[in-house]
């Protein structure tokens, strides 16, 4: 199997052993404790979850600036986006304390990770602006809802190391779903599978993903797809996790073969950072166990702040060749030709028009559901289109 990235094996930061991690919650009780914005808990939930291998805990004010200019740690570890315990205000704690993180997410705020202080710093303006630049790139004049979230949640920053006790509200909100890198890693090995896709989503997949999966296992020759889904904190009109898992898993059961595809979550609040983004959605993905991964038009774009292959380029001109084993696999936008009645990606039908494919807005879309009427069959199976029509009409119901 290919191997994690930055070390022979996996390293999540979870404390599996039960007694060790019941001792950890009662020690908890007796530390100074701080409530962690939703970005961190996000994070924790990932070093525990392993999908942040090889980091051991929330970087330091050098390594998070060093990562954002050149995407590498101090050590010279290659890593794309800074992973931070940033606060409003540390109050007492200092170097060497120990603290327990408290879950934002969670009612009455349970314990979350136990954290070793390492430093208390503070990033100035200046060195806010140029992590905002460098990681999000936001377009000049447009609101940015990553950059909102990012710099939203303070300017000091708390590093060090941590044990993570629980993983917050995914595992209880999403059993069948959420999974650690670990878990995917072995049951991989149990199915096995040799060669692995990922398809990233933070949405409902309509027809031209799932032909998307298809095309890429095919071309690849792959013996499985893993499906890995956002479960965490989206923008204002995402649809919610369990819908969109409702909808993918139906369109798994129908209209894939068995024991191909794996439909699972992850715990991590959504960053919209673009190229950034999907070089750190590679590294998850090789952390999981795929040895490919799918990035499409404007992977994790938000807006109009990135260029439609951008995500695609980062892995020309910015990523070194030896930084990563897991291997990308670009696609254009997906669309039903009239012309071959079927799903094609648009840069392989060169005599087309825009007029040849079914082409619907994001937008028109979601009228059409909320009106109860399925988009055609050529741009969504039926059978996802019911759960969605069913989710906008409760919505306005409730409204």
């Amino acid at each position: 199997m290919i191997k994690p990235h930055g070390s022979d094996t996996l390293n999540p930061l979870f404390v599996y052993d039960a007694a060790k991690n019941e001792a950890l919650q009662k020690a908890a009780a007796d530390l100074p404790a701080i409530i962690v914005s939703s970005a961190a808990a996000a994070n924790a939930v990932m070093l525990g979850a392993g999908y942040f291998n090889p980091l051991t805990g929330y970087m330091s004010k050098a390594d998070a600036l060093s990562v954002a200019k050149d995407m590498k740690t101090t050590a010279g570890l290659f890593w794309p986006t800074p992973v931070l315990n940033l606060v409003e205000n540390a109050g007492n704690i200092k170097a060497g304390d120990r603290i327990a993180l408290k879950d934002p997410n969670v009612s009455g705020h349970p314990v979350l990770a136990i954290m070793d202080v390492e430093a208390v710093e503070s990033f100035s303006d200046e060195d806010m602006a140029m992590m905002t630049e460098k990681v999000y790139a936001p377009a000049a004049g447009e609101a940015h809802p990553g950059v909102d979230a990012f710099n939203s949640q303070g300017k000091v920053c708390l590093s060090g190391p941590i044990q993570v006790l629980n993983f917050s509200y995914f595992q209880s909100e999403f059993p069948d779903t959420f999974r650690t890198a670990v878990e995917i890693r072995n049951e991989i090995a149990e199915r096995g599978w040799k060669k692995i896709v990922a398809f990233q989503t933070r949405n409902p997949m309509h027809l031209a993903h799932e032909e998307l999966c298809h095309m890429a296992m095919d071309r690849l020759g792959c013996d499985g797809l893993v499906i890995h889904m956002l479960l965490g904190k989206l923008k204002k009109g995402d649809i919610p996790a369990p819908v969109r898992d409702a909808a993918i898993r139906k369109m798994v059961e129908l209209y894939f073969p068995e024991n191909s595809a794996m439909v699972t979550g992850y715990g991590f609040d959504m960053l919209y950072a673009g190229p950034r983004e999907a070089v750190l959605h590679a590294v998850f993905r090789q952390n999981m166990g795929a040895t490919h991964f799918i990035i499409g038009r404007d992977h994790a774009g938000v807006g109009d702040h990135y260029g439609a292959f951008d995500a695609q380029t980062i892995f020309d001109n910015e990523v070194p060749k030896d930084a990563l084993d897991i291997e990308i696999f670009r696609a254009d936008h997906t669309a039903w030709s009239k012309k071959l009645n079927k799903v094609v990606m648009m840069c392989e039908a060169p005599d087309h028009q825009k007029e040849d494919f079914i082409l619907l807005s994001g937008t028109k879309v979601r009228e059409m559901l909320g009106n109860g009427e399925a988009p055609p069959k050529e741009f969504s199976r039926p059978e996802v289109a019911k759960i969605l029509i069913d989710y906008y009409q409760s919505e306005a119901a409730n409204a």
